[in-house]
């Protein structure tokens, strides 16, 4: 089995990472949630940077899906809208796909 990448993880999970632009930004951060953010940063093994990007990026995909699923929603609303002639009903039909996409 000379040939076998079982020899060599490493060339199986290589990921390649595309550079993006970047800009530098200026943060006032209150001094105590600074020590905090070294504190979970130095116990996830990774700089305060490295752990800002991270929950910058966590909570912009959040909104960014949250957006994205209301813009769903406002269209379904309207093609119910022409299909449906009670209000009430298409209340309740975005409301229980509001329930059940939300467990």
């Amino acid at each position: 089995m000379k040939g076998n990448s079982m020899n060599k993880p490493e060339e199986e999970f290589t990921i390649k990472l595309h550079p993006r632009p970047q800009e530098k930004v200026s943060l006032d951060i209150p001094t105590d949630t600074l020590a905090s953010l070294k504190k979970v940063a130095a116990s996830r093994d990774m700089s305060c940077e490295a752990l800002l990007k991270l929950y910058i990026g966590q909570g912009l995909r959040e909104d960014l899906a949250k957006s994205f699923s209301n813009r769903v929603l406002e269209a379904t609303a309207q093609v119910l809208a022409k299909h449906i002639d009670s209000e009430a009903e298409i209340s309740d039909i975005l409301q229980e796909i509001r329930t059940e996409t939300s467990r």
